[in-house]
């Protein structure tokens, strides 16, 4: 019988990218990834609310405080494709050793439908209450699934971590991970200057931060609510024809560099030609560039440093 603890042990390492990850993807730094897995389908929500199964769900799928955790923070999403034959059991036992030495302690553990309650299937799969709907991709419970909830308990806020190991399919073992970091909401986050304040910043320092214009996680599609101020981008130019500008783009420091250096450049193109289409601005006033995260508004390592450095910049040519 080959051991389940292994030197595998020690290549569950946070910021580990490999090559076929998804873009814009990256392991949670607290939990980090099994061996050579690969990140099949990744989403982060700033804030939102969770529920996390701590207890068997029956089958009436009835969710109440005895059998899940209601938590509010940031949430992250990550599916991995771990390559191979290896066991539901044997990816968890890896990752309980892993996380148990950051200080996770486990809450609730159990194995397939008996254990765990058909509905919890349900509820992983199919309610997008845990996960969105469809998120696993191929994956399925199987009676051989194995279930964890860990927390790690710290000043800066508690982590919870819900692993779900499932049956090998297609050649490869399906991993879901999601994690919340527990951590209040960021007020006040509704900020549109308006084109005169543009003007005025961008002839004080060559350049100005745009925080009204939004994107989903790793995506490059201008949300709806981004149109006050890509309106009061395009009035700033409309009130000098002569402007120049770069619109320039940039990311925090989560996930690979070379992905978010090409998304931020896709996003500041994505401005341009909005601004151009939608408002009537002549492409040629306009270069898209993006920097990822090489020019940094605040430090990285808090959420509201992070927050700040997501954007998009006005500069002068």
């Amino acid at each position: 019988m080959r051991p389940l603890l292994t030197a595998l042990t020690l290549s569950l390492l946070a910021g580990v990218a490999q090559a076929a990850d998804v873009e814009g993807s990256a392991d949670h730094p607290l939990i980090g990834r099994f061996g050579t897995a690969e990140i099949s389908r990744y989403k982060q929500i700033d804030f939102d609310e969770a529920l996390l199964p701590k207890a068997k769900i029956d089958d009436e799928g009835k969710l109440d405080d005895s059998n899940v955790l209601r938590l509010e923070g940031r949430i992250t999403f990550i599916n991995y494709r771990v390559p191979g034959q290896k066991s539901p059991l044997e990816v968890i036992r890896n990752y309980e050793k892993s996380i148990g030495a950051k200080g996770f302690e486990p809450l609730f553990a159990c194995k397939g439908s008996d254990e765990c309650g058909r509905s919890l299937n349900s509820m992983v799969f199919n309610s997008g209450k845990v996960v969105p709907n469809g998120f696993s991709g191929d994956a399925y419970f199987g009676e051989d699934s194995r279930y964890l909830l860990a927390r790690r308990s710290a000043p800066e806020g508690d982590t919870y971590a819900l692993l779900l190991a499932m049956p090998v399919t297609g050649g490869y073992t399906p991993v879901l991970v999601e994690t919340v970091d527990i951590q209040a909401m960021a007020q006040d986050q509704v900020r549109v200057e308006d084109a005169a304040t543009l003007k005025k910043d961008l002839a004080a320092t060559g350049k100005v931060a745009v925080y009204g214009v939004h994107f989903d996680t790793s995506k490059t599609e201008i949300k709806a609510e981004s149109h006050p101020a890509l309106e009061q981008m395009a009035q700033l130019l409309k009130d000098d024809p002569a402007l120049k500008v770069y619109i320039v783009g940039h990311t925090d420091n989560a996930g690979a560099l070379d992905g978010n250096l090409n998304l931020s450049r896709r996003r500041a193109e994505a401005v341009a030609k909005a601004l151009s289409s939608d408002f009537g601005i002549a492409a040629e006033r306009l270069g898209a560039y993006g920097v990822a995260s090489l020019a940094p508004a605040a430090s990285n390592a808090e959420e509201a440093g992070r927050s700040l450095n997501r954007r998009v910049e006005i500069v002068l040519r």
